[in-house]
């Protein structure tokens, strides 16, 4: 029995000790984060399972991971020998969570399902509880915090990282002014931020809790006379944080101890509060019903606010995105440099040696995620993990991917680049260039004000369709200003989301396509929403790319490009070669000078 399959068969014993029938357990933290600190990776810890998006669900004679597509043939290899179940999401026919409950414990009067309650979001909950038909069997929840220390003897403490305050644009008081508006339009006495991104965004400070997320784990109460701020952890001692909670505090904020959200709760009984259910825990959620307090429960407006860049955080997206072009330049000129020397290079050392051009570039903080560097049938896992150890050699022919991105004072980046190391097959060739005219075709798209991503997410898989092809993630999704990677509420993917893509949005552009066992390819940029002009017909909305860095145009078939979306891509290289030669060496700029040629020179 493997350790794995050891921690599950500890679990259902101390389940028994309980008289627990089940354990839920999300992938998530106190505040409904995609990435959390270490402390919380409760399913890594007892299934093995890495990927990022995964709930879990045990019962004295079933034990079932669900994640989604991207992470199937990662987690079939990963539970091997655990005794854990795939269950597999966003597919036809899928049983999600609370239906898979229902239908388990059809026959059992008052199952007792027990969550812990800091970690799994409130509207899950909820959610188990309405799968239940009235007059059948009704679940009875216990919320036990942090139950794994029971089992967990090495469980990571809570992180506290060097606070700091950061530029943006815009005022943090002028963001709190525009909460108190928000409130007192829905007639709500204050406003409880528990999404970390959201906290970091009004008040204008970022840290390093989070691996690759610049984030203070906190909560952030704004009233209309106060702002209290629960973020106070271990004894303060870094000089950033001292500097930065004094002028916070200087400025009216009232610092607390983080885990003192829920006493101050229980003295507001008889007040309204606005919280947001996706990212509210549960037992906050319970905390707040239980003092009085009357929750107003939607959408936090921070989501949809931050979403649209102001002027000055779009301009240092730009140049954030010049300096990551730059380094992605000096990688990609290396790596070919070191393959065509036979130099023995795995796909770790070439992650490692990407964060080391990163790292030179000024206002740099770290990379904005895990890079994924892959070769071979490592890129036909969408969220491959480069082993660290005995990683897979990096060799003459096939195809390389290098999904990666870096976190700047002034912007984040997000880059996927597949070239080739040598020959390619025709149907790697074919491949490459299908996914590369949906990334054109969605680049170039105009659309009327309103339209959300889901209806132009078509443009970027019509070329994949029209061969049979496709993929199974989403083609963009919102960034961060040196915030999260990955961010709402705008998106663009085949899910029916209506939120409308306006000026100042970022999105991704990211199509692909994986054949298990042989290759994987995507291309991705971040693009701009910006306006394009104003007819009879309304207000016309197109893309910017933000990212500089040239794509493999060796690697083409040209046969299978038309016209505009040759001169896109000609256009497009001709702005990376006019921004970025000037901050190159003489030998870099002739290299990067030969990557930007026109197609039409090709011959020549």
């Amino acid at each position: 029995m493997n350790q794995y399959a050891q921690r599950i068969e500890s679990l259902r014993a101390l389940m028994r000790s309980r008289d627990w029938d089940a354990v839920i357990l999300t992938g998530s933290d106190p505040h409904g984060s995609e990435y959390p600190a270490e402390r919380y990776k409760q399913i890594r810890w007892l299934t093995g399972f890495t990927g990022e998006a995964a709930d879990l669900v045990v019962t004295a004679d079933h034990a079932g991971l669900w994640t989604d597509s991207r992470y199937f043939i990662q987690a079939a290899a990963q539970l091997d020998g655990t005794g854990v179940e795939l269950h597999k999401t966003r597919v036809p026919d899928q049983v999600l969570i609370p239906e898979w409950l229902r239908e388990h414990f059809r026959d059992v009067v008052e199952p007792v399902l027990a969550v812990d309650g800091l970690s799994i979001p409130d509207s899950f909950v909820d959610g188990i509880a309405e799968a239940f038909e009235p007059g059948g069997s009704q679940p009875c929840f216990v919320s036990a915090p942090d139950f794994l220390n029971y089992l967990w003897n090495d469980r990571p403490a809570l992180p506290q990282t060097p606070v700091f305050t950061v530029d943006t644009g815009c005022y943090r008081w002028d963001k709190i002014a525009r909460l108190r508006e928000f409130c007192a339009g829905r007639g709500c006495d204050g406003i409880l931020l528990s999404a970390l991104d959201e906290v970091a965004w009004v008040l204008n400070v970022r840290a390093s809790d989070i691996e690759y997320n610049p984030f203070v784990i906190s909560y952030l109460l704004v009233t209309e006379d106060q702002v209290r701020w629960f973020v106070l952890k271990d004894e303060i001692e870094d000089p950033d944080s001292e500097r930065s909670f004094g002028q916070l505090a200087a400025e009216g904020v009232t610092l607390d101890r983080y885990d003192a959200v829920d006493e101050f709760i229980q003295e507001c009984g008889g007040a309204k509060i606005f919280v947001d259910s996706a990212t509210l825990n549960h037992q906050l959620a319970q905390a707040i019903v239980t003092s009085g307090v009357s929750p107003d429960s939607g959408d936090s407006p921070v989501r949809a606010w931050k979403a649209v860049k102001n002027p000055f955080e779009v301009e240092g997206m730009r140049r954030a995105h010049i300096r990551d072009g730059v380094a992605m330049v000096q990688f990609l000129h290396w790596l070919e440099k070191s393959v065509m020397a036979e130099r023995r290079v795995s796909e770790w050392d070439a992650a490692v040696k990407l964060g080391e051009f990163r790292s030179q570039a000024a206002g740099y903080q770290g990379d904005s995620f895990e890079t994924i560097s892959a070769f071979g049938p490592g890129a036909a896992l969408p969220h491959y993990v480069t082993p660290r150890h005995d990683a897979p050699l990096l060799e003459a022919g096939g195809l390389y991917l290098c999904d990666s991105g870096g976190q700047y004072l002034d912007g984040t980046t997000d880059i996927t680049r597949t070239v080739p190391l040598g020959d390619l097959t025709d149907l790697e060739r074919e491949d490459y260039t299908l996914v590369l005219k949906g990334h054109i075709d969605l680049a170039k798209a105009r659309f009327p004000e309103g339209t959300p991503g889901c209806r132009i997410d078509a443009l970027a898989r019509a070329p994949l369709w029209n061969a049979g092809r496709n993929f199974g993630h989403g083609t963009g999704h919102g960034v961060g200003f040196f915030l999260g990677v990955h961010e709402g509420p705008q998106d663009i993917r085949q899910n029916l989301n209506p939120v409308p893509l306006k000026p100042g949005m970022i999105v991704s552009d990211e199509p692909g396509i994986y054949r298990e066992g042989m290759h994987g390819v995507r291309h991705e940029n971040l693009l701009l929403c910006v306006e394009l002009e104003q007819n009879e017909f309304g207000r016309w909305l197109g893309f910017e790319p933000l990212t500089l860095c040239p794509f493999e145009t060796s690697a083409l078939d040209l046969s299978l490009l038309d016209s505009s979306e040759i001169e896109w891509l000609d256009a497009y290289h001709l702005r990376v070669l006019e921004t970025l030669s000037p901050l190159l060496s003489d030998d870099l700029a002739r290299w990067l000078q030969q990557k930007c040629r026109k197609i039409a020179n090709f011959a020549n």
